[in-house]
């Protein structure tokens, strides 16, 4: 069939490869790939023959262009990523968004995804979890993210590099506070470790060891702890905001008082202001 299949591919373990996607990759004529040269050997141990064309982050509007006039050619295309799932914090999700805008068909498959790896073997209870993905690369813009997340009930899911990791876990601490955080590196791989620990901890647990800073990560933060708010913090919202405060320090401070969560005293607050208006 002339369609996109969307394949997830291995994060280490060769075996983690379902049997549909090797069926897949040893059927299609094409295969969009992140890195051609990092998937060869894969596809060349599958017997693979289709024909590759690079796909990744640098030339997606292009690599769409083409698919779309395979796909409408009768050819059916396959899209990887180095590593799990594309379009899951890797190149993938703009391709799809144009060959469904074509009119053409798309058909993912299910397999390895390091975000819900890792979930699976976090143990924490959250009901929810927030898939963030990575990180921005620079400090200041790196906080001011973790800040809209502060609040969240549902644990946080990251990606982290190396060479940031460091960086990164210390600024979830300073920003995030005392909070449960899983590290999950190089999964399914030879050194694949599992940890839970403190968050507030976990800077001097990584300068520990310096293995401990090698490898891909994912890293996740339990949720926002519930706090008592039995009325008090919308009620120092309601004297803030009858003092001419807008809405988003009125917020901000009642919630520094109160301890109530300050995303929900911040819509709150906009119900009240559009109620008074």
């Amino acid at each position: 069939m002339a369609a996109l299949y969307v394949v997830p591919t291995p994060l280490g373990n060769l075996a983690d490869l379902t049997r549909r996607a090797e069926a897949v990759l040893r059927a299609v004529p094409w295969v969009a790939a992140e890195d051609t040269r990092h998937s060869a050997p894969l596809l060349k141990q599958l017997g693979a023959v289709g024909r590759t064309l690079p796909a990744h982050q640098h030339n997606e509007h292009e690599a769409a262009a083409r698919i779309v006039d395979k796909l409408r050619a009768g050819e059916a295309v396959a899209l990887i990523s180095d590593a799990g799932t594309p379009g899951i914090s890797d190149p993938g999700a703009r391709i799809v968004a144009a060959v469904r805008a074509a009119g053409c068909k798309v058909v993912p498959l299910p397999g390895a995804c390091a975000a819900t790896t890792a979930l699976s073997a976090a143990g924490l209870t959250d009901e929810h979890f927030l898939f963030y993905g990575f990180l921005p690369a620079k400090a200041g813009q790196r906080r001011q993210a973790l800040e809209g997340l502060r609040d969240q009930r549902a644990a946080l899911v990251f990606y982290e590099a190396p060479h940031r990791v460091l960086d990164s876990v210390g600024d979830l601490a300073e920003v995030l506070g005392d909070r449960t955080l899983v590290v999950a590196r190089e999964l399914t791989k030879l050194f694949e470790n599992i940890d839970s620990l403190p968050l507030t901890a976990a800077v001097d647990w990584f300068k520990a060891d310096a293995n401990r800073q090698r490898g891909e990560f994912v890293l996740i933060v339990s949720g926002a702890p519930e706090t008592a708010d039995d009325g008090e913090g919308e009620r120092v919202l309601k004297l803030l905001l009858a003092d001419g405060l807008p809405v988003k320090q009125a917020a901000k401070l009642a919630a520094a008082i109160t301890g109530a969560a300050k995303n929900a005293l911040y819509d709150r607050a906009l119900a009240l202001k559009a109620e008074r208006d």
